[in-house]
């Protein structure tokens, strides 16, 4: 608790205007939401805050007329792409995912992966659970969610297409059928000045993009027969009320079983698909709904973890 009061006196210190909210999952919704009563902008990378409480977090920062300005790469691609659009409506939003290190291959195949090989992202060097979530698809799906609060847009308004080369970020579609495309090295350091410094473009010296380096961007469907967690993403989103919440905390426990080399990478989403199901719906939830819906779903999700046949240890 002091931990949490220490957090809560650091955003809203008067002397900050822009608080970057970075801590890693479920953990970061509620110094967000203290941060934005406090009336500070939010430079929004952890993406859960959204996920978890969409509604909540959109209304509140409205509410205290707080910006809230993306750092995931994705979603900083679709901010930088609706610079100067405000009066063009979106026709829809494409969302790039490189495909993770698993990329086109097969269940059979994923029954029997190990951590070490999840964790060997082919572009992006990340955390453990956003690496893994990556592997999965589900990290794409949580964009999903969070691109959906960001841009107030409806479900059938968001694709998202594999692109292995991660140059370009995501794309905007208007109305007239004109994409807008933000393009550059998959490198964080650019989405997060951008936040930072918004609406300024501050030069630096960051490596450059050489279109001669890269001849070929190539693009495909995700598969989500396969990587299961993009469509029990998709389900949750256009379920709404809690469900985000849900596969929020039964993904994050799954994760940590799956590192822990407690669970099988494809039983993830076995974990978080029987919590979809198990856990109490509600359809208009409020803050401590959300609250008790995660630890609720983290003991459900716990169990199903433990009942599992125990995934194999690898020695690579």
């Amino acid at each position: 608790m002091a931990g949490h009061e220490s957090v809560k006196s650091i955003v809203t210190d008067p002397a900050i205007d822009i608080v970057l909210t970075a801590m890693v999952g479920f953990a970061g919704l509620e110094p967000t939401i203290n941060a934005i009563k406090a009336g500070k902008d939010i430079a929004l990378a952890n993406k859960e805050t959204l996920v978890v409480a969409g509604e909540l977090i959109t209304a509140l920062a409205k509410q205290h007329n707080v910006k809230l300005l993306p750092v995931d790469s994705e979603h900083s691609a679709i901010f930088q792409c609706l610079a100067g659009e405000e009066l063009n409506p979106i026709e829809k939003i494409i969302i790039t995912a490189s495909g993770g290190p698993f990329r086109g291959k097969t269940a059979e195949f994923l029954a029997d992966v190990t951590r070490n090989e999840a964790l060997k992202h082919p572009n992006w060097v990340m955390g453990a659970k956003i690496t893994i979530d990556s592997a999965s698809l589900m990290n794409k799906g949580l964009e999903v969610i969070e691109a959906r609060w960001l841009f107030d847009l409806r479900l059938d308004q968001i694709d998202v297409v594999i692109h292995p080369q991660s140059i370009i970020h995501s794309m905007v579609q208007f109305q007239d059928g004109s994409i807008k495309a933000q393009m550059g090295l998959p490198d964080m350091k650019l989405p997060i000045q951008y936040a930072l410094t918004y609406p300024n473009r501050v030069p630096n010296q960051f490596k450059r993009f050489d279109f001669m380096a890269y001849p070929n961007l190539s693009f495909e469907k995700p598969d989500i027969q396969t990587f299961r967690n993009l469509q029990l993403a998709y389900t949750a989103l256009n379920k709404g009320g809690n469900a985000p919440c849900i596969i929020n905390a039964a993904n994050e426990i799954a994760v940590a079983g799956f590192l822990n080399n407690e669970l099988g990478f494809l039983a993830m989403s076995d974990v978080i698909e029987t919590c979809m199901q198990q856990m109490p719906y509600i359809a208009n939830p409020v803050l401590d709904d959300y609250l008790n819906t995660d630890k609720e779903t983290r003991i459900l999700a716990q169990k199903l973890v433990n009942q599992m046949p125990k995934a194999l240890t690898y020695l690579t």
